[in-house]
């Protein structure tokens, strides 16, 4: 995976979301190495960043906190961090799921 992204102090909802996506991204394809969980991991893709995508539409010009930031740039190095593509499955699901609390929204 990538080095430790910065913290950005003064960003937006939608630039904190186009860095976890990024990450994301990364961890999809880490994932798809298990070829028997490929279906799996594409749907979660799918779905998880569909979520993230209608909050970015709904709120991505939001300035957000430096500690909202920081708690995505954490779930970020947390992930990359992530080396065996089953553990990256797992993360699949629940990395969106703590960004989207860090956002406060529904998950």
């Amino acid at each position: 995976m990538t080095e430790a992204p910065k913290t950005l102090i003064d960003e937006t909802l939608h630039e904190a979301i186009t860095r976890a996506l990024e990450a994301y991204a990364e961890l999809e394809a880490l994932g798809e190495e298990v070829e028997d969980e490929w279906t799996y991991v594409t749907d979660l893709e799918v779905a998880w960043r569909s979520r993230l995508l209608e909050v970015d539409a709904a709120r991505g010009s939001e300035r957000v906190a430096p500690s909202i930031s920081r708690a995505v740039t954490a779930a970020i190095v947390e992930i990359g961090r992530v080396e065996d593509p089953h553990r990256a499955i797992d993360w699949l699901s629940t990395f969106p799921q703590v960004v989207l609390t860090a956002f406060g929204e529904p998950t």
